[in-house]
């Protein structure tokens, strides 16, 4: 037998060599074919959670249309009104949180607001998503980041900011927490602009005067103190257009913190208010009877005593106990001499005309806050006669604001808007409510009244700017029964009156007398903030004051002269 082993020792070393050169090269590609398909595992996984989306609701209306940009608001001259900003918003994602009694520590340490309970609540799960805290501070966002807390970040969402404040709150209105308008103009755009499939705006403007809406809050604020009112509110309206220059009702709210809307007396009176605005709606009553040609100018009326119905009488406050023309009728206030008057226009004529002025129909106006005014349904000699020195019968402000502003611009109607209109425009849609004639008799009417009626403290303080106004007193109602020691006073007036541009409407809620020798009626407290009123915006827009006696001579009508 022949002996091979020690006859080629190097054919087994080399054989042996090879043998483990392969298996260390199987083990290699083993190694690696791991390698590979561990990460292959890690690169699935990243991007499945890079394209992965949590179903949470509140993640995906973060993420939705509605947080889109809102278009910013302006007023009629560019200046900014609202707009968007970023805000940063925090959210978890509780399924990366490491340790959740750390991470609830430190965010409440910072986030005070935030309970224990609340943020263990958010953090204790497997979700993909959950909001912490939305729209809070850079400072505050930086002091989350430096937590380093893994499963917690930011993102920027859009924000609201109304740079005015309160000035235009209850004009404009808020948004809530995704943006979304939920009143005033902000919830008109939701509804008539953006909720389409028109390209959204960038800009949006509308008619008020900035200006003028920081003088007339300024202004009714004041009032609030002076006569320590429960609340107060006035409207300013471009007679030839009916485009709404300013708009305020206190108390008023944050638009930049929505909550304080929800605070106690915080309506819209100006639009969503109906009040009996007392002897204000004389003017009503005599436009109207005026221009049906059943009263003239030069007629005279018997208000010796009072008119009865039934067992009750009425009477006048401060009568004169005589004979009354009708230019002493309305600035005297007699009411005796106004229900004679409409009795002889007639009470049905009466009631088509208020339809007419549209007192019966939804207010006209960009604004979701509304309310329609109070008519009797049963319109017997009684309610009319009660309704012409305006007791029994309740309007908006806005209302009245916009037949005031009919009865001084030659007897056309237009109604109010929130939007520019130029006076083309409004030549389109305007419709006659009383003559030009009639129109020119108001004009002298509330123009006497201010230099020989119930509104010479108006004129007074508004000296030159030819305004003219009529007031309104009226004891408010609680439980059905009308109060004698609180009233909700009223103003309306028009300037100038030569040529009229503006007309304007004040309420005061509940005011009281300014001092021992000063009353507690309209003329000194409503009419004197409309004389405030007219006479610091009047410059601003344009108007200059006049002092020429002829040209007050010049409104009075030729039979009179």
């Amino acid at each position: 037998m022949t002996d091979l082993s020690g006859a080629h020792p190097e054919i087994a070393l080399e054989g042996g060599r090879k043998a483990r050169k392969n298996l260390t090269r199987s083990r290699i590609w083993f190694s690696v074919g791991v390698l590979v398909l561990v990460f292959a595992v890690i690169c699935g996984r990243l991007i499945q959670l890079g394209i992965e989306r949590p179903a949470d609701p509140e993640y995906l209306r973060a993420n939705s249309e509605l947080t889109l940009a809102r278009p910013a608001l302006v007023d009629r001259n560019g200046e900014p009104l609202a707009l968007d900003i970023e805000a940063p918003s925090l959210y978890a994602e509780p399924k990366n949180i490491i340790d959740i009694d750390e991470a609830v520590e430190k965010l409440h340490s910072v986030l005070p607001q935030l309970s224990t309970d609340f943020l263990r609540q958010r953090l204790d799960g497997d979700e993909g998503f959950v909001w912490l805290e939305r729209e809070l501070s850079p400072a505050m966002q930086e002091k989350v980041l430096q937590l380093g807390l893994p499963g917690v970040d930011f993102v920027n969402e859009t924000k609201r900011y109304y740079p005015g404040g309160s000035d235009a709150s209850h004009l404009l209105g808020t948004v809530n927490i995704d943006n979304q308008g939920i009143s005033g103009i902000e919830r008109y755009l939701d509804r008539k602009v953006l909720n389409t499939d028109a390209e959204r705006p960038d800009q949006v403007q509308l008619s008020i005067d900035l200006r003028v809406q920081h003088a007339l809050h300024a202004e009714l604020e004041d009032s609030m103190t002076r006569y320590q009112a429960i609340a107060a509110a006035g409207v300013l309206i471009n007679v030839k257009t009916g485009e709404v220059m300013g708009l305020v009702s206190l108390p008023d709210f944050d638009p930049n913190e929505p909550a304080t809307a929800l605070e106690e007396g915080r309506i819209n009176r100006i639009t969503a208010g109906t009040f009996e605005l007392g002897s204000t709606f004389k003017t009503v009553t005599f436009a109207g009877a005026l221009d049906s040609g059943a009263v003239h100018i030069t007629d005279r009326f018997d208000a010796t005593h009072g008119v009865r119905f039934g067992r009750f009488v009425i009477d006048d406050f401060h009568g004169q106990h005589r004979v009354l023309s009708v230019p002493e009728i309305f600035k005297y206030s007699s009411n005796v001499g106004t229900i004679h008057l409409m009795q002889a226009w007639g009470k049905d004529n009466y009631r088509a005309f208020l339809h007419r002025m549209g007192f019966d129909e939804p207010l006209p106006i960009e604004l979701p806050e509304t309310k329609r005014s109070t008519i009797p349904s049963d319109f017997s000699e009684i309610v009319a006669a009660t309704a012409s020195f305006g007791h029994g019968i309740s309007v908006t402000p806005l209302h009245m604001a916009s037949a005031i502003a009919a009865f001084v611009n030659d007897g056309v109607y237009l109604p109010a808007t929130l939007f520019p209109r130029s006076t083309e425009e409004a030549a389109e849609i305007g419709r006659h409510v009383i003559s030009p004639e009639a129109s020119a008799l108001v004009r002298y009417l509330l123009r006497l009244n201010a230099m020989e009626g119930t509104a010479t403290h108006m004129n007074r303080i508004a000296d030159g700017y030819l305004p003219g106004g009529k007031t309104g007193t009226a004891e408010k109602v609680e439980n059905g029964r009308y109060v004698s020691n609180k009233n909700f006073n009223a103003f309306a007036a028009a300037f100038p009156l030569d040529n009229p541009q503006y007309a304007l409407v004040v309420v005061i809620d509940e005011p009281k007398r300014e001092n021992p020798q000063s009353g507690d009626t309209a003329g000194w407290n409503a009419g004197e903030v409309a004389g405030r009123i007219i006479k610091r915006v009047a410059p601003m827009l344009g108007i200059a004051p006049e002092f020429d006696e002829s040209v007050d001579q010049s409104l009075v009508p030729a039979v009179l002269r």
